[in-house]
């Protein structure tokens, strides 16, 4: 497969849009739980103390640190563990297929979040704009 090599040189950049993207949707869980936009959960708000409230907080807070990339690696870690926690709390209860049980999304969150535990930020970050982590293409 070597006809392909070319498109090493600019994975750096698609890890960087999966990463902004990623977060970008994450951080609206976030805004909805907290500020009711851009519509407010149909639950209904929650608690800022309760185990809803806090997830709600991480969401948007480590969104918006995994979109900038900063601290891309143990936020990305944190937030694994919370899509984890809200798949086997709330989603896996209801029914054992996530297609089912509409824990499809925390599922892909919570490995997209463990790649980035490995490969870091990609380009376009805070974590990569001081040295020799940065990415360029070759």
């Amino acid at each position: 497969m070597r006809q392909l090599e070319f498109l090493d040189r600019y994975s750096p950049f698609a890890l960087a849009v999966l990463r902004i993207v990623t977060a970008l949707i994450f951080m609206e869980h976030g805004t909805q739980k907290l500020f009711g936009f851009p519509a407010p959960p149909e639950q209904g708000m929650p608690p800022l103390l309760s185990i809803f409230g806090i997830g709600a907080v991480m969401e948007f807070v480590g969104g918006l640190l995994i979109l900038i990339g900063l601290f891309t690696r143990p936020v990305a870690f944190l937030l694994a563990g919370e899509m984890a926690v809200a798949y086997w709390m709330v989603h896996a209860p209801q029914n054992v297929f996530p297609v089912l049980n509409g824990g499809d999304a925390a599922i892909l969150y919570c490995f997209v979040f463990l790649l980035f535990v490995f490969t870091g930020p990609g380009a376009w970050s805070v974590d990569g704009a001081g040295g020799a982590s940065r990415a360029a293409p070759q």
